[in-house]
């Protein structure tokens, strides 16, 4: 996973206190795209899209409170609202007012979207959004990461799973292995696999199991409805952690959704795994909607002068 050098480097203050490390890559004044990562991830799981986009776009990327380098918080950190919370507080270090960007979340990043629909921060500043790999309800539930059939047991043990205390470890063959059975479809390319194990590894094991406890008792179906801006759905058919049936569920729910992707074969880290079908999407979005706003206001001020 390559990375486009030198961000420029930030900071934010949630409402809360805690302290969050944003970068920006891509030229001053170009159309804004934000992307949020997912549960034990960090701004590095987004290379591929920072790569590819700063070309000709500002890409925002922040670490989620305990994940890379913003620090850990105390135990009653951990919520929904701390997340929505956080979101406002980037939005507001990082773009002007009335300013409008691309929104993409993954996993946790598309919940953090949801949780903050309907935040002033984002009714201002968000022109589209992206929920990829993700869910608002019934996480545990519809989990496959056990193979066997529905039910309470399968979900007693797959929460006894993803809120596991072990620590990682160091990443080996035998963990790679098991990260891209949970997390991974079964072609994806191991250097691939590799730059995943790095990365959820990287993750300290009391932040992991604190968010797995919020996870675990997710509903913010309420939240799917207050995002009112065009909104696209990408989901792997062979996600385990937020499967298809999770996808669909949203993009019913949405009150405007500009379409459902499901990509045949792919898991739940899609911005690694397929980066291209990833980009696309997002690029397609800002294309759609971040263009025609530009326009408007260009044609604003021609008129007004």
């Amino acid at each position: 996973m390559t990375r486009t050098p030198n961000p420029r480097e930030l900071s934010a203050r949630s409402a809360d206190g805690s302290r969050l490390h944003i970068e920006v890559y891509g030229s001053e004044g170009a159309p804004a795209i934000v992307l949020i990562h997912g549960w034990t991830c960090s701004t590095r799981f987004w290379a591929a899209q920072i790569d590819a986009l700063s070309v000709d776009h500002r890409v925002i990327v922040y670490d989620q409170r305990g994940h890379g380098r913003s620090p850990a918080v105390g135990r009653g950190g951990y919520t929904t609202d701390a997340l929505a919370d956080d979101l406002e507080a980037v939005l507001g270090v990082t773009l002007a007012p009335g300013e409008k960007a691309v929104l993409a979340g993954h996993s946790m990043g598309g919940m953090t979207l949801m949780a903050a629909s309907a935040r002033p921060a984002v009714r201002e500043h968000a022109a589209a959004a992206l929920l990829c790999s993700t869910g608002s309800s019934k996480l545990v539930a519809e989990s496959r990461v056990v193979s066997m059939r529905p039910g309470r047991v399968r979900t007693r043990l797959t929460r006894l799973i993803l809120g596991a205390r072990a620590p990682l470890g160091p990443v080996t063959p035998v963990s790679k292995r098991i990260l891209r059975y949970g997390t991974m479809g079964p072609g994806t390319a191991p250097d691939r696999v590799a730059a995943c194990a790095r990365i959820v590894h990287a993750c300290p094991r009391a932040v992991r199991v604190a968010w797995s406890h919020v996870l675990g008792e997710l509903d913010l179906d309420a939240g799917v409805g207050e995002l009112r801006v065009p909104t696209a759905v990408v989901v792997g058919t062979a996600d385990r952690l937020t499967p298809p049936v999770l996808a669909r569920r949203l993009a019913e729910r949405l009150p405007d959704c500009v379409g459902i992707t499901e990509l045949t074969g792919m898991g739940h880290m899609m911005p690694v795994e397929a980066p291209e079908a990833v980009t696309a999407v997002i690029r397609g979005l800002a294309d759609d909607h971040l263009t025609t706003e530009r326009a408007a206001d260009n044609a604003t001020e021609e008129s007004a002068v």
